[in-house]
């Protein structure tokens, strides 16, 4: 009766082989989970980036016909500057707003640093896999 039990016992090496198997079926499971949904993400996504744009262009034909009002108002009828004043006053306007934009933007870029916490703690990795502290 002893010796039947032990026949029918896995042995270590069968365990690590089937714990081995399960693992990487549930690995490959996840990863097909993750793509399915990614593809139902990335197509939302790829929608309301196509929006966007289609909006953003609406707005530039808007400020491009913003544009031409100011300069009209600031004319108004020939009673005001003439209009290729009036429209080079709203081209000046748009030009030193992007200098400033470019101005804070430039600021803003020189404020990036590199994650030097994370890289510390990156470079500890390997001494703690092989037990040091």
């Amino acid at each position: 009766m002893a010796q039947q039990v032990q026949d029918e016992d896995p042995t270590i090496g069968r365990l690590v082989h089937d714990a081995t198997k399960d693992i990487s079926t549930l690995i490959q499971k996840e990863i097909q989970l993750a793509k399915s949904e990614l593809k139902v993400s990335v197509r939302a996504g790829g929608t309301g980036i196509g929006l966007f744009l289609a909006a953003a262009f609406l707005l530039v034909l808007a400020v491009i016909m913003l544009s031409v009002a100011i300069a009209y108002f600031i004319n108004w009828n020939g009673d005001g500057l003439a209009l290729h004043w009036a429209l080079l006053i709203v081209f000046g306007f748009y030009l030193l707003v992007a200098a400033l934009l470019v101005y804070v933007g430039v600021r803003q870029v020189k404020r990036v640093r590199a994650p030097e916490r994370a890289i510390e703690q990156g470079k500890e990795i390997p001494k703690a896999l092989k037990g040091k502290s």
